[in-house]
């Protein structure tokens, strides 16, 4: 049976492995405890029967005590069955979601970076975490309170026509009333009801998490929050969503349901007056009153029975929606391997008549880009923003197939390298780094978990973060991001190319390493991507065209095209677009404002 066709219950139990048989011990407990609830019931209306069968001796019915003992014990062995059935169904929840949120992070690692470009963070994070925590109401209590309250029901059904089917039948009407009201409210049409609202709820992490990140900019030019629309109208719309839901789909009949589930002993009322007539000629009365006293306390159980139904079939639909956003995360197309991998024979770079088109754009990125960077050399990307550049420099490591062409790696197709082996031989040093809230150590450390603390603080001090480390009173152990410390851009960066520079890859792709560094940093930065560098095959991407000067090739891109490629002074010589591109860089550096703020 393929995932598809399995139930939504039967996906969600594979995701607990074998802590599956601890569901399904539960599911027995739980049954077996609702069997052993009822015993009490049952004593006392033997009880009963046995003290009007004595009276008016009622010294005489000694049974009663049996019955009584019968029920206590049966109560408090069935209080630690179920004790013991949540417990075990406990357990199988919390493994099932964290394994939930184990592959599905998992899976996200497999996937290209187009997926994060089309999923905002905190819709994944919603889809993902939310989605699992939802499932452990359904694994955790409301599957165990299913499989008592169905044992629950079919033993009432059959007590309730053990001893007079009539009123049975009586108390049996507010239970079909019920569960009519309840199909009502979570069946039929109420189930896209149920889906949009959790949609809305989704689209409200996605908007909040976007309106949070955007603070800093409604703060500075003084807008309120209502300049953020999208929140706004996610909040709006989940509103009405709610409201709807619980206004139209739910009052009536939740209104109809609570009047016959707490009102059952009414319909039993009724029947009793009809019967009372005939036990009184029939001389059968004193069983009547005790069946009548068994139906009157029986009944007071049918509410609390159909109260778990309510909360079991909310818990499976909350499950049911939970996991088909799941499904988005952990059906997520990831890129295809290799069955027969190649290793890297080298550390060159090629692109071969590449064409790449992002997902859900017209216009090609790409276009039939073809160059080599020799093992060693270094290769540097210019061109005007959109050109092309940052895009190469994602096809490398594959972060995305291209359409057609190929890019070689080590003189094999990178969709035949191993994907492990692929990272291990390529550093990244981005404009945007991110540093994680632990320790300078073990964010350096990250490149290369295996390293000693001796070598985190020579690539440390290569990256020249000496001066960085000395003002930290807990050096390298420092946390970054508590107690008030906060490192600037340029310092983030050279923390981030410690971290290049203890992974020793062969292959560097620097993406503008210097965008947002201050001139102080940039120079430290420059000393820095000198021991990154030596050595390497290196992919530069820049924008500033100093730093490009001494490359072994400058390739000019220009709407995706290689419009030109070869050294500075070839480029600069020839009177084309870099030739351009380098006049207006100087005119740029020379920039100035002048004396009453005239340019």
């Amino acid at each position: 049976m393929s995932e598809r066709e399995k139930s939504p219950l039967s996906r969600l139990l594979d995701f607990a492995g074998p802590y599956k048989i601890l569901t399904f011990t539960g599911l027995v407990l739980s049954a077996v405890a609702q069997l052993f609830s009822l015993v009490p019931y049952i004593s006392v209306w033997l009880a009963l029967k046995a003290l009007i069968a004595a009276a008016p001796n009622f010294s005489e019915a000694k049974s009663i005590i049996g019955y009584g003992w019968a029920a206590f014990l049966f109560s408090t062995a069935g209080i630690l069955l179920y004790f013991a059935a949540l417990m075990c169904t406990h357990i199988a929840a919390f493994r099932t979601a964290t394994n939930i949120r184990k592959q599905g992070m998992a899976h996200l690692m497999k996937t290209s970076f187009g997926f994060f470009d089309t999923h905002a963070s905190g819709l994944l994070r919603n889809k993902l975490d939310n989605g699992a925590s939802e499932t452990e109401t359904l694994l955790a209590h409301n599957l165990a309170d299913i499989a008592g309250t169905i044992t629950l029901f079919v033993s009432m059904v059959v007590l309730m026509f053990v001893f007079d089917w009539r009123m049975g039948s009586a108390c049996l009407l507010a239970v079909v009333i019920s569960i009519a009201m309840l199909f009502s409210m979570m069946g039929g049409k109420n189930t896209n009801l149920m889906r949009s609202y959790m949609d809305s709820l989704d689209e409200i992490a996605k908007a909040g998490t976007e309106y949070v990140r955007g603070i800093p900019v409604v703060k500075v030019f003084q807008q309120t929050v209502y300049s953020f629309k999208a929140f706004r109208q996610a909040i709006e719309k989940y509103s009405e969503k709610a409201e709807n839901y619980t206004d139209k789909a739910c009052r009536l009949p939740q209104s109809v349901n609570l009047t016959a589930t707490e009102g059952a002993f009414l319909f039993l009322v009724p029947a009793a007056l009809f019967i009372a007539p005939s036990a009184l000629e029939s001389g059968n009365f004193a069983s009547f009153v005790t069946d009548f006293a068994f139906y009157a306390i029986f009944s007071a159980i049918i509410s609390t029975a159909l109260a778990r139904i309510m909360f079991a079939s909310n818990g499976a639909m909350l499950a049911k929606s939970a996991l088909e956003r799941i499904d988005i995360v952990m059906r997520a197309s990831v890129l295809p391997s290799s069955e027969n991998p190649k290793h890297m024979k080298d550390n060159s770079i090629e692109f071969k008549n590449v064409d790449f088109r992002y997902e859900g754009s017209t216009t090609n990125a790409l276009s039939n880009v073809s160059f080599k960077a020799q093992s060693g050399e270094t290769v540097a990307l210019v061109g005007a923003s959109g050109g092309g550049k940052t895009t190469i420099a994602s096809l490398i490591p594959r972060f995305w197939d291209v359409e057609s062409g190929e890019v070689i790696v080590g003189g094999v197709n990178v969709k035949e390298i191993e994907q492990k082996e692929l990272m291990q031989n390529i550093s990244f040093v981005f404009q945007n780094t991110h540093l994680f809230k632990t320790s300078i150590l073990e964010n350096v450390r990250a490149a290369n978990p295996n390293a000693t603390k001796e070598d985190v603080e020579r690539a440390l001090s290569f990256a020249q973060c000496d001066d960085i480390i000395k003002k930290l009173s807990d050096g390298i152990d420092t946390i970054i991001g508590s107690k008030g410390v906060y490192l600037s851009g340029g310092e983030q960066q050279r923390i981030a190319l410690a971290r290049a520079i203890l992974k020793n890859a062969p292959i560097v792709v620097l993406d503008e390493a210097t965008a947002f560094a201050d001139p102080q940093n940039e120079a430290l930065i420059h000393k820095a991507l000198k021991h990154l560098t030596k050595g390497k095959t290196v992919i530069m991407i820049a924008h500033r065209l100093s730093t490009v000067v001494g490359a072994d090739k400058i390739i000019v891109l220009d709407g995706g095209k290689i419009v030109e490629s070869g050294k500075h002074d070839e480029l600069k010589s020839a009177g084309g677009l870099y030739a351009k591109m380098w006049e207006d860089y100087n005119k740029a550096v020379e920039w100035k404002i002048s004396k009453g703020g005239e340019l």
